[in-house]
C-alpha cells in the first residue's frame, strides 16, 4: 500500500524539483535532451520537476550522471 505524503514531504519534492530545474537549466538541457542522456520519459521528469512524484535513487543517480555533477549535489538546497 502507497503511503500518503505529510505537508513535510510534498514541500520537499517541491523544492527538489525546483532544485533539479535549476540544475538542469544550468547544464543548458532542455526535457528532451535529458530524456536521452538520463534514459528517463520526459514526462517523468516534468513531474519530478513540479514536485509531484518522487523517484528511486537508481534514477536519480542516472538524472546527476547526465547534468554532470555528483548524485550528492541533487540534495544541496535550502529547504
Amino acid at each position: 500500500m502507497r503511503r500518503k505524503y505529510t505537508e513535510e514531504d510534498l514541500h520537499f519534492l517541491k523544492r527538489f524539483g525546483e532544485h533539479l530545474l535549476e540544475l538542469r537549466e544550468k547544464a543548458g538541457l532542455s526535457q528532451a535532451a535529458l530524456e536521452t542522456d538520463s534514459k528517463m520519459s520526459k514526462n517523468q521528469i516534468g513531474r519530478i520537476e513540479r514536485g509531484e512524484i518522487s523517484t528511486s535513487i537508481t534514477n536519480l543517480n542516472l538524472i546527476a550522471k547526465a547534468l554532470g555533477v555528483e548524485l550528492k549535489e541533487l540534495f544541496n538546497f535550502q529547504q
